[in-house]
């Protein structure tokens, strides 16, 4: 049988919010272990403490902000997968769909070893499940869902993940420890690392975007695929749209934390509570991206996002073999950051932290004013 397209309209315009959105992300996935490290070093009280702790992991269970920052870009992923897809398929055919998202697969998960090192490592070394290769992975899955099913398929599909992967993890005896553990170690998805991936994995026996753990993580990118379907829905008014998104990330934030009672919210294990807690959070974003830049048309204020947005992939690159916060120093290091911390003590290493971020939207805004953009 012939794959069909969810939606089958017109090339649509290209989503601003979107695109500053992923700017948004963008920074902090560049940025925020520097800006967290020297908000830690900063003298403050409470607040800033907060803060801090907001720009770090959690050890194992429970949700900061930064642990938004991944499961957000593979949600952005899902949202550009209809824009991309559905032009391609009208003007070329459902063959060079197939081939896009074959080639762009293959190129992200390359990508991915050759962050980690690629063939300068030991082969032992090389890491065959990374950030990189997650999205790979969730970006062909949801693309070749999107171009079969019904956006009530998608949904099921999403439901089947997440149930599926609460059941494996509850249900599933773990030898040496039985079944409904989710500590570290101790748990079905490290376990299976364990037996089954082989070379390097980021957490010495397990890997946080390990085997099992891709599966709820393709749930991330299908509730982006459905956030962008619901955009097109006819509306009274586009503001609808965004009051639409907010009210179901505000469901799903409340269907998450309420199953986290019994299913912890785990991002190294990319709980099903974590997808519905992230997935929600990504959904406010994107509403209020949405309403204020693509509805009321306040833009000037996201452009630096948008350069970035643009050249996501690019940045993400140049960022492991540029030290932004190092370079910084030439520019806000020395005299001026000693002067910083005898104003306020901390204040010249936030100052160095910022000023690294400020270097790298700087890149980016000469890269789009010369309208080079770096893409798969």
């Amino acid at each position: 049988m012939e794959p069909v397209p969810s939606v089958s309209p017109p090339p649509v315009a290209r989503l601003v919010s979107l695109d500053a959105l992923r700017g948004f992300d963008m920074l902090w996935i560049v940025g925020a272990d520097a800006i967290g490290g020297a908000l830690h070093r900063l003298e403050g009280g409470p607040w800033v403490r907060g803060l801090a702790r907001q720009m770090e992991h959690v050890a194992w269970e429970g949700f900061h902000f930064y642990d938004l920052i991944f499961p957000l870009f593979l949600f952005m992923v899902g949202v550009a997968i209809p824009l991309s897809l559905d032009r391609i398929v009208a003007r070329e055919g459902m063959r060079a769909a197939l081939g896009r998202i074959a080639r762009r697969t293959l190129l992200l998960y390359v990508l991915g070893i050759f962050y980690y090192g690629g063939l300068a490592t030991p082969l032992a070394e090389i890491r065959l499940l990374g950030v990189l290769q997650r999205i790979a992975l969730c970006y062909a899955a949801a693309s070749l869902l999107y171009l079969w099913l019904r956006p009530r398929g998608l949904v099921a599909t999403a439901v089947a993940l997440l149930g599926g992967y609460w059941a494996l993890l509850t249900f599933v005896p773990v030898p040496g420890f039985g079944a409904g553990d989710f500590a570290e170690g101790r748990n079905l998805a490290n376990w299976f690392d364990a037996q089954f991936l082989p070379l390097r994995k980021w957490s010495g026996t397990h890997d946080p975007e390990g085997i099992l753990s891709t599966l709820p993580a393709i749930a991330s990118c299908l509730i982006g695929v459905l956030a962008r379907l619901a955009l097109r829905r006819p509306a009274a008014r586009p503001s609808h749209h965004s009051l639409m998104l907010g009210l179901a990330g505000l469901a799903l934030l409340a269907v998450g934390w309420a199953w986290s009672w019994q299913f912890p919210v785990i991002k190294n294990l990319w709980t099903s509570s974590y997808v519905l807690v992230a997935g929600g959070w990504s959904l406010l974003l994107m509403a209020g991206f949405h309403l204020t830049i693509d509805v009321w048309g306040w833009r000037r204020w996201a452009e630096p996002f948008v350069w970035v947005g643009s050249n996501a992939l690019l940045i993400y690159l140049v960022s492991n073999v540029v030290d932004f916060a190092r370079l910084s120093e030439r520019f806000a290091g020395g005299d001026v950051a000693r002067a910083l911390d005898a104003w306020h003590p901390g204040l010249g290493g936030l100052g160095l932290a910022l000023t690294g971020a400020a270097l790298c939207f700087l890149l980016c805004g000469v890269l789009y004013r010369r309208k080079i953009f770096v893409r798969l």
